[in-house]
C-alpha cells in the first residue's frame, strides 16, 4: 500500500488515497497516459498529479513508458503505465466440484495455476489442498516479489449445501454453510484473505482487468456448474447486504419443459436449473451422452448436437426475462456473458439473448449491448486473484468515508 503521508487529517488521508486510486485506474484504462492526461481526467492540478505520480513510482505501480510521439511541439510529454509487477495476488476458486488455484499480476497475467477436478471434500481436507497449492504459488514469486505480494482472494458459491437437485449432484455440502473457509484459509497462510462470492469475484476480475477498462455499468453473467452474476455500478461492485446483489441464479422461472429436467417441486423453479453447465450435462446424459466433463461438452457444442440446441432453447427461454427484470431494476446499459466452455457456445448465447430481449423489449427502453466475458474458463480463478488487488488499489466509494483498509470480508491471520 502507499503511505498516506504524516501529519494529515482523516479526511486529507481518505481524499489523497482516493485521488492515487482513481489515477491508477485512469492508467489502467488508458493504457498510457502523461501527467498532463491525468490532471485533466482526474480534475486535479498538475502540482497535486506530479505528486501522486511520484509516490506511485516509488511504490512501483507504475513505471514511465517513454515519450509520446505525436508532432506536437516543445518536448514530447513523458507517458506512465501501470507496472504488472507492482503487486500480485493468489486466487482460489472453489466449487463444487473442483478446485483452482492461480497466481496473477497487477496486470491480470496468470503466472502459475494449481487445479483439482474433484467433487468438493469436506472443508478440512479442502484446506490442505489449498493451503498446499498457495505455498507452491508462493514459491513462483522471489523475495522482492513477495513484498509486493497483497494476499488471497477466496470465490466461492454461498450456500454451497443449497440446490442440489436443480444442480443435478448427488452429494452433501450441508458442512460448508457451516464453517468460515476464509477465516481458516487467512490463519493457514498467514495472509490477509478477501472473499467473495464466486459471481462477484468474476464480475470484479471484469471490471479490474476486463470490460471494466471501458465500461463503469454492467451486467455480469457466467454459466459455469451453476450460474453467477454479479453488477457494476459507477464503477463499483454492488454487493447487497448479504454479498448476494444480482444473484441471478436464483432468479425465480417456469420450470424447465425438458424430458430430462427433475420434476418440479413448487410452481416456480430457479434459473440456475435451466441455465448451466450442469443442466446441460444432466440433458446430454439423459439422451445417453456420456460426459465426464468440460472437455466433453465442448466437444458436443462444437459437434451442434441436436440436445445442445434443445438445451439451448430452454436456457435462453428462461435467461431473458430473467436479465430483463434484473435490469428493469437496476438500469445497466451492458451485458457481459461469459461461460466455463466455448467451442462456439458464448457466441450463440449472446446472439439467441440478443434477439429474445430485443423481442421482449418494453416500450421506451433500449435494449441493452452485450458484451462476450474476457476470461472464459479463468473467470473463477482470475476474479478470486483479482479480490486482493481491487481492494488494495480500486477508487471505491468507501475509501473516502475512511474505510479504506479492510473490505467487509476480509479475513486477516493470526
Amino acid at each position: 500500500m502507499i503511505s498516506e503521508g504524516p501529519g494529515r487529517g482523516a479526511n486529507s488521508n481518505s481524499l489523497r488515497l482516493y485521488n492515487e486510486r482513481t489515477l491508477l485506474q485512469r492508467l489502467r484504462r488508458a493504457g498510457e497516459a502523461s501527467k498532463a492526461d491525468l490532471a485533466r481526467w482526474a480534475k486535479l492540478t498538475n502540482t497535486a498529479v506530479g505528486s501522486i505520480v511520484q509516490s506511485l513510482e516509488d511504490a512501483q505501480l507504475i513505471e514511465p513508458a517513454g515519450r509520446r510521439q505525436d508532432g506536437q511541439r516543445g518536448q514530447p510529454a513523458g507517458l506512465y503505465r501501470i507496472n504488472h509487477e507492482g503487486a500480485y495476488g493468489i486466487g482460489v476458486r472453489l466449487d463444487r466440484t473442483s478446485i483452482e488455484s492461480v497466481l496473477i499480476d497487477l496486470g491480470g497475467n496468470i503466472l502459475a495455476r494449481e487445479s483439482h477436478d474433484l467433487l468438493l471434500p469436506d472443508p478440512e481436507r479442502a484446506l490442505a489442498i489449498v493451503r498446499k497449492d498457495v505455498a507452491r504459488l508462493l514459491t513462483v514469486l522471489d523475495a522482492g516479489q513477495r513484498r509486493r505480494f497483497m494476499g488471497v482472494g477466496l470465490a466461492q458459491p454461498y450456500n454451497l449445501g443449497s440446490w442440489l437437485r436443480e444442480l443435478d449432484l448427488k452429494a452433501d455440502f450441508r458442512v460448508w454453510d457451516e464453517v468460515d473457509f476464509g477465516a481458516m484459509l487467512g490463519q493457514a497462510v498467514h495472509h490477509p484473505v478477501f472473499r467473495e462470492n464466486d459471481g462477484n469475484a468474476a464480475a470484479i476480475a471484469e471490471l479490474f482487468f476486463g470490460v471494466g477498462r471501458e465500461e463503469s455499468d454492467f451486467l455480469y453473467v457466467f454459466i459455469g456448474p451453476a450460474l453467477g452474476a454479479g453488477a457494476v455500478m459507477g464503477g463499483e461492485s454492488l454487493r447487497g447486504a448479504t454479498g448476494n446483489a444480482a444473484d441471478l441464479g436464483l432468479m425465480p422461472v417456469p420450470a424447465s419443459l425438458l424430458d430430462s429436467a427433475p420434476p418440479a417441486e413448487r410452481r416456480w423453479d430457479i434459473l440456475l436449473s435451466r441455465a448451466s453447465l450442469n443442466s446441460l450435462s444432466r440433458h446430454l446424459r439423459h439422451h445417453g451422452v456420456e460426459v465426464r466433463g468440460n472437455g466433453d461438452l465442448e466437444a458436443c457444442v462444437k459437434a451442434g448436437r441436436a440436445e445442445l440446441n434443445e438445451w439451448l432453447d430452454d436456457c435462453v427461454d428462461a435467461l431473458v426475462p430473467s436479465i430483463r427484470a434484473t435490469l428493469a431494476v437496476l438500469d445497466l446499459p451492458v451485458v457481459v456473458i461469459d461461460c466455463d466452455i466455448d467451442g462456439g457456445l458464448v457466441g450463440e448465447l449472446l446472439r439467441r439473448v440478443d434477439a429474445g430481449l430485443r423481442l421482449i423489449a418494453p416500450e421506451a427502453r433500449q435494449t441493452p449491448r452485450l458484451l462476450r466475458g474476457s476470461f472464459r474458463a479463468d473467470a473463477g480463478a482470475i476474479g478470486a486473484a483479482s479480490l486482493p488487488m481491487f481492494f488494495n488499489f480500486s477508487p471505491r466509494a468507501d475509501v473516502l468515508r475512511g474505510r479504506s483498509h479492510r473490505h467487509p470480508l476480509e479475513t486477516t491471520h493470526a
